[in-house]
Parts: structure tokens; C-alpha cells; sequence
């Protein structure tokens, strides 16, 4: 179960950073509020991953899970650039990410 919470985790993170985006440096009320609440339930369900996980598999995950979330949010609905060198920057995020995982022995 705590990888599910990592994953959830994981995966608000995503939406608490396109919201922060949106947020203009929270000049924007709503997506402002939005990025605190979406923030808090990251973090909380973070928090509870840790329980059981290691802290550098746990952190790992989560802003590895960010941080491609956050790239394809960027590419896909923004209109960020998907070159090759970010493609591979994304790849070998990933692959630390499957690693990680698979080091873990959970």
C-alpha cells in the first residue's frame, strides 16, 4: 500500500505544480489555493509512503513521478519544446526511477 500512496503523492504533485504554474506567483486566487491543497495532500500522502519506505526511494519516486509529470504537462498542454535532449533527460529519469524501484526489494 505504500507504493499506491507514493504514486498518489506522486501524481498530486504533478497537479499542484501545473497549478503553481497557473498561478501566475500566486497572483491568481484559484489556482492558488489550488496549488496549497493539491501541495498539502502530496505531501500528507508522502508523509505516510515514508512510514514503510526508505526516505531516498520515497523522495526519489515522488519528485521522479513530478518531474515527468510535470515535463509532459509542459509539453503536452503548454506547448514546451520536446526535443531530443529533453526526451533523454525524461528516459534516464525514468530509468533511475525503475531502478530505484527495483533496489528497493519491496
Amino acid at each position: 500500500m505504500p507504493w499506491v500512496y507514493l504514486v498518489i503523492a506522486g501524481l498530486l504533485e504533478v497537479i499542484w505544480a501545473s497549478l503553481m504554474k497557473q498561478s501566475a506567483g500566486f497572483t491568481r486566487l484559484w489556482p492558488s489555493i489550488g496549488t496549497l491543497v493539491f501541495m498539502t495532500g502530496s505531501f500528507g500522502l508522502l508523509a505516510i509512503a515514508m512510514r514503510s519506505l526508505p526516505l531516498g526511494t520515497a523522495y526519489m519516486v515522488w519528485t521522479g513521478i513530478g518531474a515527468l509529470g510535470a515535463f509532459a504537462v509542459g509539453v503536452l498542454l503548454l506547448g514546451e519544446a520536446f526535443t531530443p535532449l529533453r526526451a533523454l533527460a525524461a528516459t534516464l529519469i525514468l530509468a533511475g526511477l525503475v531502478l530505484m524501484k527495483l533496489s528497493s526489494g519491496k
